[in-house]
């Protein structure tokens, strides 16, 4: 953690992956201000759910929570030509890349210094990617420093899955995107 660290914005993929994290921001003096800008998410009423879940869950500790908007048109316009790409591929990092950028201009726009995500709580995501993008995001924006930090350790998944329990969030199953939704299998006669 940063020393001169008290407020951060802290970019939310969803509720589950950032109730831990704002439990241990909180448990060590930093106050959190949640940023829910995720236009990957597909369909619209996933991306409500999820954007609702998040409302809730800093609602309910008295958190600043502020809403991206949804433009998904323009998220299909940044990964264009990158649909076929592998989960951990180059689109996944273009995606990190366009969503922490848009965190780092609202933390420069609250005065905030220190920007950090729920991404790199994930399993399933490449810190590697998450750390390069959150470095991007930040040469972009200058005034702004990306708090690379790896949210899987210290206890914080164990944490995660009680706190989901505990709240009832819904847990999705994808990370977001149209191409990384479960795909029925096909059915052969």
């Amino acid at each position: 953690m940063p020393d001169d660290c008290t407020e951060v914005l802290l970019h939310a993929c969803c509720a589950p992956c950032s109730s831990a994290i704002v439990e241990w921001m909180l448990q060590h003096g930093v106050r959190p201000t949640i940023y829910y800008f995720n236009p990957n998410i597909f369909p619209r009423e996933e991306y409500d759910i999820r954007k609702n879940e998040s409302k809730r869950h800093a609602e309910s500790l008295g958190l600043q929570w502020i809403d991206g908007d949804y433009d998904h048109e323009q998220w299909r316009c940044a990964v264009s030509g990158l649909e076929g790409e592998p989960e951990r591929g180059a689109r996944c990092l273009q995606c990190f890349t366009l969503r922490l950028t848009a965190a780092a201009h609202q933390a420069h726009q609250l005065q905030l210094r220190y920007f950090t995500t729920t991404l790199a709580s994930s399993r399933w995501k490449s810190l590697e990617q998450i750390t390069a993008a959150g470095l991007q995001a930040q040469q972009a924006v200058p005034g702004t420093l990306f708090w690379a930090q790896n949210w899987r350790k210290g206890g914080l998944t164990d944490r995660r899955a009680q706190l989901l329990r505990a709240y009832a969030f819904y847990n999705q199953q994808y990370c977001g995107c149209e191409f990384s939704m479960p795909r029925e299998p096909k059915k052969t006669d």
